[in-house]
C-alpha cells in the first residue's frame, strides 16, 4: 500500500536531527543553570502557545522549578511583573516574524529577560532577538521538552535523563514512522466519516490538551476551514456534555501521562448518549524499544503523528490544499 504524503526517510531525518541537537540544547541550559536563573517563561502564541501548554503540564507534576505560561498577545497588553532580571523566556517560531512574538520578546528583553529561541530561519528578526538560537525545522514539541528535560536534570529532578534519551536516540524516529504507518487506516476513516462536519468538539487533558486545542485551531479551523471547539477532559462533564446527543461530533485524545483517567471518564461516557465519536488512545501503538515508563513522556508525539494521517485524507478527499489561507498573512490584521 501507498500511503498519502508519506516520506518515510525525511520523517526519520527529520525526528533523529532533532534529536542532535540537544547538545546544543544541553550547552546553552548548562550554562544558564551554571549562572543561575530566577524562573521560566513559556511564551507563544497559537499553536506555538499550544506546545506551551504541553511542556506546562509536563513541568508541573516533576518540577519545583518556578515557571510559567504566557500567551504573547496578552502579555504586550497586561504584562507579568515575574518576568525580568533572571527570567529565561523559551520561544518557538517557525518563519521568526510573528508580529505578537516579536513584540512580545521584545517587552520581556526589556525587563531584562534572556532568550532561547528556536526559530527556524536565522535570518528572521526575531531569530536576531534571541540571546541563545536554536535553528532546526519542525519538532516544536520535541525540542521544548528537550529543553525542560535539560533544566529539570539540572536541578536535580529527573535522574533517569540519560536512560531516556538514550532510548529515543536509539528507537524515536523509527518508531514514530511505523505509529504512523499503523494509523493510516484509522486517518481515513475518521476523514471520511467527518469531512463534512458542521462543527467537530475535541476533547483531552494532560499533555495532550496542547494538542487538543492546537489540532482543533491550527489544523480544523485554519487548515481545513472545519468549525471546532476544543475543550479539556476535565471540564466535559461541567457544561459541554449537554449539548452532545446522538450525532454531534466528539473526538478524544487519550494519552498516557497522569491525566489519562480524565479522558478515560469522557470516553467512558459517550458511547451512553453519543453515535459519532472517535476514541484516539496512544496507548493502542506500539512503540519498539521504548520503556513503558517512558510513554506517558512521550504521547503528545504520537498523537501528532496519529492526527497527521487524518490530514492527508481530509486534504484529499475536500480537494482543499492544506496550504492555502483565506486571511492568514493574506491581509493586514
Amino acid at each position: 500500500m501507498i500511503m498519502l504524503k508519506f516520506e518515510e526517510q525525511k520523517k526519520l531525518d527529520s525526528v533523529n536531527g532533532a534529536l542532535a541537537i540537544r547538545s546544543e540544547i544541553e550547552s546553552i541550559v548548562d550554562e544558564i543553570c551554571k549562572k543561575g536563573y530566577k524562573n521560566i517563561c513559556w511564551l507563544g502564541i497559537g499553536g506555538t502557545y499550544a506546545s506551551c501548554l504541553q511542556a506546562e503540564v509536563h513541568m508541573k507534576e516533576r518540577s519545583s522549578i518556578d515557571f510559567f505560561v504566557e500567551n504573547a498577545a496578552e502579555y504586550i497588553l497586561t504584562g507579568n511583573k515575574k518576568v525580568g532580571e533572571g527570567t529565561i523566556v523559551i520561544i518557538s517560531s517557525v518563519t521568526g516574524r510573528t508580529t505578537e512574538m516579536i513584540d512580545g520578546v521584545k517587552k520581556a528583553k526589556e525587563a531584562g529577560a534572556e532568550v532561547i529561541g528556536f526559530v527556524d530561519y536565522a535570518d528572521t528578526e526575531l531569530a536576531k532577538m534571541s540571546d541563545h538560537l536554536i535553528s532546526y525545522p519542525e519538532n516544536e514539541q520535541l525540542k521544548f521538552f528537550m529543553a525542560a528535560d535539560r533544566f529539570m536534570y539540572n536541578a536535580g529532578e529527573f535522574n533517569e535523563y540519560d536512560e531516556l534519551y538514550a532510548e529515543l536516540d536509539e528507537h524515536l524516529a523509527r518508531g514514530l514512522v511505523e505509529v504512523e504507518k499503523s494509523a493510516d487506516e484509522l486517518g481515513e476513516s475518521i476523514a471520511r466519516k467527518h469531512m463534512n462536519d458542521s462543527i467537530h468538539y475535541f476533547v483531552g487533558a494532560g499533555n495532550q490538551y496542547g494538542a487538543t486545542y492546537s489540532y482543533a485551531m491550527c489544523y480544523w479551523e485554519e487548515q481545513h476551514w472545519i468549525r471546532t471547539k476544543s475543550i479539556h477532559s476535565a471540564e466535559f462533564f461541567h457544561g459541554m456534555f449537554e449539548i452532545v446527543d446522538r450525532d454531534t461530533a466528539v473526538t478524544v485524545f487519550v494519552g498516557e501521562d497522569s491525566q489519562r483517567k480524565l479522558s478515560e471518564r469522557v470516553a467512558k461516557f459517550l458511547p451512553r448518549i453519543c453515535g459519532n465519536y472517535n476514541i484516539i488512545d496512544t496507548k493502542d501503538y506500539e512503540l519498539i524499544g521504548i520503556s513503558e515508563k517512558f510513554r506517558g513522556h512521550l504521547s503528545h508525539l504520537l498523537m501528532r503523528v496519529i492526527t497527521s494521517r487524518i490530514d492527508v485524507h481530509i486534504e484529499k478527499l475536500n480537494c482543499h490544499p492544506m496550504e492555502i489561507r483565506r486571511y492568514y498573512r493574506q491581509l493586514d490584521y
